[in-house]
């Protein structure tokens, strides 16, 4: 289970539904998906695990 900061609700440790791996513009690492409370679009610098 991947988790992220939800910055709609303000709260840490959300699951994040259907994570995909993605680069930033300067090569890192990042996670993307959408939040698993609230449905909103969720978003954590680092690799999938």
């Amino acid at each position: 289970m991947v988790t992220g900061y939800c910055v709609y609700e303000k709260k840490k440790n959300r699951e994040i539904k259907s994570p995909k791996q993605i680069v930033l513009k300067n090569g890192r690492a990042a996670v993307k998906g959408i939040c698993g409370s609230c449905g909103k679009p969720i978003f954590r610098i680092g690799k999938l695990k």
